[in-house]
């Protein structure tokens, strides 16, 4: 039941903010089709339930926005000095990212965020290792390029994902 609940408030909430409106037809609508789309599909959509809707994690889930919005601006901002100002110098590589993340999903957001984040390419994950493509590679050491790319997503992973 948590698993049905789940998949029902993601895809209604999905709905809502494709279509921008509180009407009550749309809405209507919008929870008649996310229960017929449920229905069939919330045995493989997740395998979380409503665990994720606990204060703590949407508290967790909201400063991890908060980060990754931050962190999407500085990098952006870092890119475009690059591409503005040539003389910048740049030392393009691929590093290999340690991740302390045990779930799967946990570790696809990382990569994602970290993708996601001008400069940075996660390239391939194998087990705990992420190879990430770095614009910059400041250093060839584990702590460095851990705390370089991805601790603050990561430790806030950990609390959403435990």
């Amino acid at each position: 039941m948590s698993r049905f609940l789940f998949t029902f408030i993601v895809f209604f909430l999905v709905w809502l903010g494709f279509t921008t409106s509180f009407d009550p037809q749309e809405v209507i609508a919008g929870v008649i089709l996310s229960f017929i789309i449920t229905l069939f599909s919330y045995k493989t959509f997740t395998d979380y339930g409503l665990k994720y809707f606990y204060p703590k994690r949407i508290f967790y889930i909201i400063k991890y926005l908060i980060v990754f919005l931050i962190a999407l601006v500085k990098a952006n901002w870092d890119v475009a000095k690059r591409v503005i100002n040539p003389k910048l110098p740049i030392n393009p590589g691929i590093v290999t990212y340690t991740t302390k993340l045990k779930s799967d999903t946990a570790k696809v957001f990382l990569a994602n965020s970290i993708t996601l984040t001008p400069g940075t390419l996660t390239v391939d994950i194998v087990d705990d290792k992420l190879y990430i493509h770095w614009i910059d590679v400041v250093s060839r050491d584990p702590q460095v390029i851990f705390n370089e790319i991805g601790a603050n997503f990561e430790n806030i992973l950990k609390e959403i994902f435990k």
